[in-house]
C-alpha cells in the first residue's frame, strides 16, 4: 500500500515563502518520479512541478518557474516544494502524486497515487 502525506501548508502574506513536504511510504518509493499539483476552489487540478526518481530532472509549470523549487530526499522518502515570492493566485490545495512511468508529466491521469492535500493561502 502506497501512502502520501503532505504537510507544511498555511497562511502567508504575498511575497512570502513556504516549504511543503510529502512523505511517501510503500514499495519502490525511491524509484518513482513524483510531482506536485494544486487545485483552487472551483478550478481543475493543475500541474505545478515534477521530479524524476533520482532528482536528475525537474519540470515546472510556467506560472511557477523561477519561484518554486521541487526536490527530494530518497533516504527520507520525502519530496519537497519550496515556494517563494508567493502570490494570491498561488492559493490552492496542494497535492503530491506518484508518476506513472511513460505518462505525461502535466496531466492528472499520469499519476496513480495522491496525497490528501495541504492548504496554502496567500493574502495581500
Amino acid at each position: 500500500q502506497v501512502q502520501l502525506v503532505e504537510s507544511g501548508g498555511g497562511l502567508v502574506q504575498a511575497g512570502g515563502s513556504l516549504t511543503l513536504s510529502c512523505v511517501v511510504s510503500g514499495r519502490a518509493v525511491s524509484t518513482k518520479s513524483m510531482a506536485w499539483f494544486r487545485q483552487a476552489p472551483g478550478k481543475e487540478r493543475d500541474f505545478v512541478a515534477a521530479i524524476t526518481w533520482n532528482g536528475g530532472s525537474t519540470y515546472y509549470a510556467d506560472s511557477v518557474k523561477g519561484r518554486f523549487t521541487i526536490s527530494r530526499d530518497n533516504a527520507k522518502n520525502t519530496v519537497y516544494l519550496q515556494m517563494s515570492s508567493l502570490k494570491p493566485e498561488d492559493t490552492a490545495v496542494y497535492y503530491c502524486a506518484r508518476h506513472i512511468y511513460g505518462r505525461q508529466w502535466n496531466e492528472v491521469h499520469g499519476y496513480d497515487y495522491w496525497g490528501q492535500g495541504t492548504q496554502v493561502t496567500v493574502s495581500l
